[in-house]
């Protein structure tokens, strides 16, 4: 049962006189005695908030949910938190590792009074209270975790390891800003976490804020114990100084002696930390500084029942939920229960009002110094926009489409670039790669910026710097952990990944997904800058890697999020990449996932088709198809004359003429290889009418009840006809496309050739080959459900066939793609009928 502060516990010898301890820790302790009752308040109760009547069945709540075990430890470090904050002005952001307990952090921002505030229901009285209890983990309420409702909270801890990176991104270009984050034992575990307690080696305390990690240590997790609960003190604070923290240890189950101990910890904690700060601002920072960490033993479930039905209880997994838990039906947990409640003494905690007693209130910080108000934790503190230059400074000029090739993300590094150079003097944006920035061919930015790295550079080093901006390091999970803390707290950012690995933190951006679907709900929570995932190095172009570095299954995985949230980019060419850039890096609350190949590709369209093709998500590309017949027009007039475009969207009137066929892709390979197809079609097969379709937007592709860019019907049907066979290159996986098709009329008319997992280090056009994605597959595959005969076809399904048979025995022999395909540009098929 609850230790009171001057009664020693668990056989625990304390070293002070409890006589001798002071005012203020004793009120210290009723507070914490007043969180810990509202804790276990809301997990158990529906009604009689303060127990003002005995205790019934009816006052619990039918389903008791919620997690008793970890919340007493993070009500004291909160607790002991306020304290530091009223003492030093400190600017703190809470960050509660331990997503599962919620309950506690709600009792803390109810006590502090920024809960009434967000929420004014919830006041502070009895009718406030007992809404408080009632909405704890059940319909039309909150959940348990310290997700997007609770104030103050910039992380969700439903799935366990990312605390500690969102808490080193939360302080990037921050420099005044200190997160708590709180380490639960358990989620010590988790791989994530394990890589975020690398952050010294990259928090430059010469401009950006503090991370103070607390690694609360209460022995266990769900059913067993955690593997840092069973090491010795010297073991953990040998892992933590490895990585350069330098921790010191809390440790007890008597208040009598934590609470001390945890204020000289706390003290001496923000004192090193303006220490380390002062000195690097002065006189700069060339080396990892040691942060401090603490390390908090205390009991699991602490001052809750030792025992139940005989069984041990505190300090055991078991408390790890809801200690007591047929308290409706078993009389002697009901009556345990209330014991556990009263042994609080909430009548001299709580006025008559349900109002926290003066000298209690007066703990908590005041206005946004309390944790609950913390503006980081809301979009940040008056955050500039992102400045952008215009893009015809980045842009590609395009002559006949496909006709050229360039690396098709360069140009995007040089816009990033000018970025780094606009924000210099306010710093709000930075690129995260798992070092690959060169490799994405973003390398441009570092030629006003370097890599970030706290320690002294080497001869041979390339641009490494305490003062860089780049964030590289080999971990998905902090690189994009990084990131989200960095926009959550309302600066702007890019994670650059290999496609492939992307799937290392797949999971990560459902979570964040959640988050903001979740946060768009909710009217106080200011939008934040979206979180933008390129992808490069993709499924189709790993010319020097193998099988392990092809999957495009990141794709799946955002399509199946919610809609109001995730958007999908497959840019053809450098400038619908930038223009998409543009769009991406300027907006608020989406998760934007931009799929982009870095090698040499073919470029088609110039800036103003580009944004005009990214503003639609998809359109026809009138030039590579002949649908209007070439007599009425000049192939190319857009890219040679500049008198019209070249290309038509669904908003526009639709062709007079309707195509045999619908060519369509979406990716950069697949939409070379359907060029490529149309081609051959229309060079062998000229009596065919061949449209191509791009889609740029994956997601104009499901019905608009679907997805807010979805085209509606009668726009879907002036791209991809009203009921015309349609052949699809696509990037991913073909099911991703078909499920985006769910909804449409006759969606069994679109045939998709997509990535099916084949791949090996081959070269490029053999990866379209082994997934009968290629030029020649497509234009099989069109010939075959074509209605009608057309002159050349069988000609052409004989070519087609040949092509492939020569294909297999050329790479073979001679280990590079044939001739025909290496030099292959797009060249209008009526004038080279000649040429096969």
């Amino acid at each position: 049962m609850n230790s009171q502060l001057a009664q020693t516990s668990h056989g625990q010898q304390s070293v002070a006189d409890p006589t001798q301890v002071s005012e203020e820790f004793e009120l210290l302790n009723r507070y914490w005695d007043a969180a810990n009752y509202l804790t276990v308040a809301q997990i158990y109760l529906q009604e009689n908030a303060l127990l003002k009547q005995a205790l019934t069945a009816e006052h619990i709540k039918p389903r008791l949910l919620g997690h008793w075990g970890t919340s007493p430890g993070l009500s004291l470090i909160y607790v002991h938190l306020n304290r530091l904050i009223r003492s030093t002005g400190a600017k703190v952001l809470f960050v509660a590792g331990p997503g599962h307990g919620g309950p506690a952090v709600i009792a803390n921002l109810y006590l502090e009074g920024s809960y009434s505030e967000i929420y004014p229901r919830v006041s502070q009285d009895p009718k406030g209270l007992r809404r408080l209890i009632r909405q704890f983990s059940t319909p039309g309420g909150i959940p348990s975790h310290v997700g997007p409702p609770t104030p103050g909270s910039i992380h969700e801890g439903g799935e366990l390891g990312y605390s500690l990176a969102h808490a080193a991104g939360a302080v990037m270009d921050n420099p005044d800003l200190i997160v708590a984050c709180v380490v639960g034992d358990g989620e010590a575990e988790t791989g994530p976490l394990e890589g975020a307690w690398k952050a010294p080696a990259f928090l430059n305390p010469s401009r950006d804020g503090a991370v103070l990690p607390i690694l609360h240590l209460n022995g266990y997790k769900i059913s067993g114990p955690t593997v840092l609960g069973r090491q010795s003190d010297e073991q953990v604070m040998a892992l933590l100084r490895a990585h350069g923290w330098e921790p010191v240890v809390v440790s007890g189950s008597d208040p009598a002696v934590v609470h001390p101990m945890l204020a000289q910890a706390l003290d001496s904690a923000h004192a090193r930390i303006l220490q380390i700060q002062e000195q690097a601002r002065q006189h700069g920072a060339n080396a990892p500084a040691l942060w401090p960490a603490i390390i908090l033993r205390t009991p699991k479930g602490w001052t809750g029942p030792d025992f139940v039905d005989g069984v041990a209880m505190e300090g055991t997994f078991r408390s790890h939920q809801v200690p007591l838990a047929g308290v409706r039906e078993n009389p002697a947990h009901l009556a345990q229960l209330e014991a556990w409640l009263r042994s609080y003494k909430p009548e001299t905690l709580f006025d008559a009002q349900g109002r926290l007693v003066p000298e209690l209130a007066d703990l908590a910080p005041d206005a946004e110094l309390r944790m609950g108000a913390n503006p980081w934790a809301n979009g940040g503190l008056d955050v500039a926009p992102l400045p952008m230059r215009p893009l015809d400074n980045y842009a590609l000029e395009v002559g006949t489409p496909g006709s050229m090739k360039h690396e098709t993300t360069r140009p995007l590094g040089e816009m990033l670039r000018d970025i780094y150079v606009d924000t210099a003097q306010d710093p709000r944006f930075r690129l995260f790669s798992p070092d690959e920035t060169n490799s994405n061919r973003l390398g441009a930015v570092f030629e006003v910026t370097e890599r970030c790295m706290m320690v002294p550079a080497r001869d041979g080093d390339d641009h490494l710097s305490p003062d860089g901006r780049v964030m590289e390091v080999l971990s998905e999970h902090l690189c994009q952990g990084w990131l989200e803390g960095y926009v959550l707290t309302g600066r702007y950012g890019l994670f650059a990944t290999y496609e492939a690995f992307a799937m290392v933190s797949a999971s990560m951006t459902i979570q964040h997904s959640k988050w903001l679907q979740h946060a768009r709900e909710l009217p106080w929570r200011k939008p934040v800058p979206s979180l933008n995932i390129l992808l490069t190095s993709t499924c189709w172009r790993n010319d020097h890697n193998g099988f392990s570095h092809q999957g495009p299954g990141l794709i799946d995985t955002v399509l199946s999020l919610s809609g109001s949230v995730v958007r999908v980019y497959l840019p053809p060419d450098s400038n619908t990449l930038l223009a998409v850039a543009e769009h991406v890096l300027l907006s608020k609350d989406y998760v934007n996932l931009v799929v982009v190949d870095k090698q040499a590709h073919p470029q088609y369209l110039n800036l103003e088709d580009a944004r005009k093709h990214a503003a639609a998500g998809a359109s026809i590309w009138q030039w590579a198809g002949n649908e209007d017949a070439p007599s009425k027009r000049t192939p190319h007039s857009r890219a040679l004359v500049g008198t019209e475009s070249s290309i038509t969207t669904a908003d526009e009137p639709a062709l007079r003429a309707q195509p045999d066929i619908v060519l369509a892709c979406a990716g950069d390979v697949p939409t070379e290889e359907t060029l490529a197809a149309a081609w051959l079609l229309q060079h062998h097969v000229p009596g065919l009418k061949v449209r191509v379709v791009n889609v740029m937007d994956a997601l104009v592709l499901p019905p608009p009840d679907v997805h807010p860019h979805g085209l509606a019907d009668p726009d879907f049907e002036k791209l991809f006809t009203t009921n015309g066979e349609v052949i699809v290159a696509w990037h991913g996986y073909a099911r991703a496309f078909h499920q985006l098709l769910h909804g449409r009329l006759n969606p069994g008319r679109f045939h998709v050739r997509g990535y099916s997992e084949q791949g090996t280090t081959t070269t490029p056009f053999d990866m379209v080959v082994l997934n009968k994605m290629s030029r020649y597959h497509l234009a099989l595959e069109a010939l075959r459900r074509v209605n009608g005969h057309f002159d050349g076809a069988q000609e052409l399904a004989e070519h087609c066939s040949a092509m492939l048979s020569n294909h297999e025995a050329y790479i073979h022999e001679h280990l590079e793609d044939l001739p025909e395909i290496r030099d292959w540009v797009w060249t209008p098929p009526a004038q080279s009928r000649e040429a096969v």
